[in-house]
């Protein structure tokens, strides 16, 4: 069995706390923003960082922002950074607690003020489902009466508690896009930190491994072909907002993403699901 609590961080943003007999979990009603995930008696799966404030109106930093109707900047740059998704309050519309798997669903409604961002009918939910490991399902549906595209991320951070030692796995046969330069072929299956990495890998199969001190963490990916490895390393951590000049050694990010070439486009009635599952591989 399990509970789940509607909770005010001291800040005034309202959360959902989850305990069950497999898990902990904290998700803000801002941003729908899964920011705590604990299997029972293994490490957390998502990290954050302690100069995060959680004040009303910023996205958190860490755990998983939702990118949303776009990725990264816009091409008009007075608009939101990564959309305006991750800054909204959702509504929590369903819990349900299946085979001691608790799924919670989100949705957002796109008010007036937003439109000038998004004015197409469309509905966008969160599915979380929360077990001994983590699925986060982002949907996507036109109920309008005309196309339209969007791209999306699940921006997720991942505590790794050493960047030097830190290998991630599964690049094998992707191309990449590296601060707007390339593409490049993919050197090999992995990939090792000694500086400031952003990459947008495109043709990428859909299950990577990042090799931690602490364990194997596993990602898996469902209706994506791209995903974001990022680290802000020395210089860029330095310039971050609610962000340590040395929290770079200890995170990465990983992100499910339909990014670039692999933009969603939704024809009326039609829906899309991008999923991110993540989980500690159990140890040999």
């Amino acid at each position: 069995m399990g509970s789940v609590t509607i909770k005010k961080h001291p800040q005034g943003l309202e959360y959902v706390e989850v305990d069950t007999d497999l898990c902990q979990a904290r998700i803000f009603m801002q941003g729908a923003q899964i920011e705590r995930f604990q299997p029972k008696g293994q490490a957390p799966l998502l990290w954050v960082s302690s100069a995060d404030d959680f004040q009303p109106g910023s996205g958190i930093r860490g755990g998983i922002p939702v990118c949303w109707p776009w990725f990264g900047m816009h091409e008009n740059p007075q608009w939101p950074q990564h959309g305006f998704a991750r800054t909204r309050l959702w509504q929590l519309d369903a819990v349900q607690m299946q085979d001691q798997a608790l799924e919670l669903k989100f949705s957002l409604t796109v008010d007036d003020a937003d439109k000038q961002y998004w004015p197409h009918q469309s509905r966008v939910e969160l599915i979380f489902n929360l077990s001994d490991s983590l699925s986060v399902r982002l949907v996507n549906t036109n109920l309008g009466e005309t196309p339209f595209s969007l791209t999306q991320a699940l921006h997720t951070y991942f505590p790794i508690e050493d960047i030097h030692q830190l290998k991630a796995s599964g690049f094998s046969g992707a191309n990449y896009i590296e601060f707007g330069e390339g593409p490049y072929t993919q050197d090999g299956d992995e990939v090792r930190f000694d500086r400031e990495t952003d990459r947008v890998y495109s043709q990428l199969g859909d299950c990577q491994l990042l090799h931690t001190p602490n364990g194997t963490i596993e990602v898996r990916r469902e209706n994506s072909h791209s995903a974001i490895l990022w680290n802000p390393w020395i210089d860029k951590s330095k310039r971050l907002s609610r962000f340590n000049d040395k929290d770079y050694l200890t995170m990465v990010c990983l992100e499910a993403a339909n990014v670039l070439d692999d933009q969603v486009t939704l024809a009326p009635g039609e829906s899309h699901t991008l999923a991110t599952h993540i989980r500690w591989q159990p140890s040999a």
